[in-house]
């Protein structure tokens, strides 16, 4: 908070608050600043405080003013598209869906999702709390493969390219479980589940071809397509699964090479796909031949016996996707594909190009968890808390005002404000949280009063208070 005890003034403290901001992203380039008044009685000071502090961020180049409409932050190096490449951003049924360049607001605030405001519990972060991934299995996993000897085995060398067969015999066993047929020789493993997206994206993918994502969705997903140029062709997300009609009609009008999905525990909403939508789905994938890629990343959290494409699929046109960030460790960085045979070959060629080899040292580590047990018992804990945690802040947040847009499961929450959630957001950001607001969630960021919460960490009735009276 400002303070007028502080050798800087007030207007050099806000201004400070809104660079830092910009310089972190949390602010993206075309974001309108609150207008003067609005600022003035946010932060208990005078319109000619803020005014003075609008100034120097002018005079410092983060802003530019413009007539009638207020601050709005500057691009510093806006994206020189060529004209072949540009694309408009149009309804959800018709022509190419987005510019082929790096959008520079979403990015900008998936970057602010990774930058800790506070010591205080944060809702929009996407992890458990550091307390509950603390464990002992993990640190004993790694030391029994510190020996010298061991030690100089698995790192003097490249290692296997398709990743660690020991990882990969324990995940094929793991995968088997859940009824889905994949042999180790048909496991990669990968710097995490978003690297496993992105092997599959630029194996079969080209610049402009049409992937059908949901929405709403992972912003980093829209981001990472956009990147590489594709066009995206959101698919509503529903209670049962994807919008069946919707993808019908981009089938017969785009023809789609690939569709990403989150069919257990979806995020941001917790929903999770039915067997009679799963059908429906590879229906479609047979008939109009794309792929689909299941991201499977909160299977730890899921259910016994959820439906998953890849199970009903066979591993045919299905490539499954997951990781350990959620339940395990964030920066082991240990993620996975399992692969019909005949694109195996592709997708390790992409992995060598790009990385080579993945660190076997964590791969091994993380099979002996496995294969002992250990991470089976910790994901049992950590899903028992989680149902604590999810009863307590669905409490809080009814009591305060808000309402579920879907039933509560998993590890986030979909909640309605009832308020413009861009807003809300950098106003909660001078009380030391970050939301997560429902713009992030959706292709062309329309404004929206939902915001995606995390269980584990808005449980905290101070978060509540302080949003109840920051929201008015």
């Amino acid at each position: 908070m400002l303070t007028r005890t502080s050798t800087q003034s007030l207007t050099t403290q806000l201004a400070e608050r809104f660079a830092e901001r910009i310089r972190t992203r949390l602010l993206a380039p075309g974001a309108r600043l609150p207008s003067v008044r609005e600022c003035a009685r946010q932060q208990g000071v005078s319109p000619h405080t803020v005014v003075a502090a609008y100034d120097q961020l002018l005079a410092q180049g983060l802003v530019e003013a413009r007539r009638q409409r207020g601050f709005f932050v500057r691009d510093a190096a806006p994206a020189a598209a060529a004209p072949e490449a540009r694309t408009t951003r149009e309804s959800a049924l018709g022509g190419a869906m987005l510019s082929s360049g790096v959008p520079a607001d979403a990015s900008s605030l998936i970057r602010g999702m990774f930058h800790r405001q506070s010591d205080k519990p944060q809702p929009g972060m996407g992890v458990f709390p550091p307390d509950w991934m603390d464990s002992t299995f993990m640190p004993t996993s790694l030391r029994r493969l510190t020996s010298t000897r061991a030690l100089q085995e698995i790192s003097l060398q490249y290692g296997e390219p398709a990743g660690d067969s020991a990882l990969r015999r324990s995940l094929s066993q793991k995968l088997i479980g859940t009824n889905i047929p994949a042999g180790p020789e048909q496991i990669l493993t990968t710097i995490g589940a978003t690297h496993a997206l992105d092997i599959v994206s630029r194996t079969l993918l080209r610049a402009g071809d049409p992937v059908m994502v949901e929405e709403p969705g992972w912003a980093i997903e829209f981001a990472r397509l956009e990147a590489l140029g594709m066009r995206i062709l959101p698919v509503p997300r529903r209670a049962d699964g994807p919008d069946l009609a919707v993808m019908a009609q981009y089938c017969e009008t785009h023809k789609p090479k690939l569709f990403v999905s989150v069919s257990v525990l979806h995020n941001p909403t917790g929903y999770s796909l039915t067997p009679g939508s799963a059908h429906r789905v590879l229906q479609l994938a047979n008939q109009h031949d794309f792929h689909i890629v299941e991201d499977d990343t909160y299977s730890h959290l899921a259910p016994e016996h959820a439906t998953r494409l890849c199970a009903l699929d066979g591993l045919q046109r299905t490539i499954y996707v997951s990781g350990f960030a959620k339940i395990l460790a964030p920066n082991w960085r240990i993620g996975f594909l399992a692969a019909p045979p005949a694109l195996f070959g592709r997708l390790l060629e992409t992995k060598l190009l790009a990385t080579l080899t993945t660190p076997a040292l964590f791969e091994r580590a993380l099979a002996w968890c496995i294969d002992q047990g250990q991470l089976r018992r910790h994901a049992e804990r950590v899903r028992l808390r989680l149902d604590g945690a999810r009863a307590r802040t669905v409490k809080l947040a009814l009591a305060h005002g808000c309402r579920f847009e879907s039933e509560p499961a998993g590890l986030f929450g979909w909640v309605d404000t009832g308020v413009d959630t861009d807003a809300l957001t950098q106003r909660m950001l001078d009380e030391g949280y970050l939301l997560a607001p429902g713009s992030l969630f959706h292709a062309r960021r329309p404004p929206s009063t939902l915001m995606r919460i995390n269980f584990a960490t808005a449980q905290d009735a101070a978060f509540w208070k302080v949003f109840g009276r920051v929201r008015g």
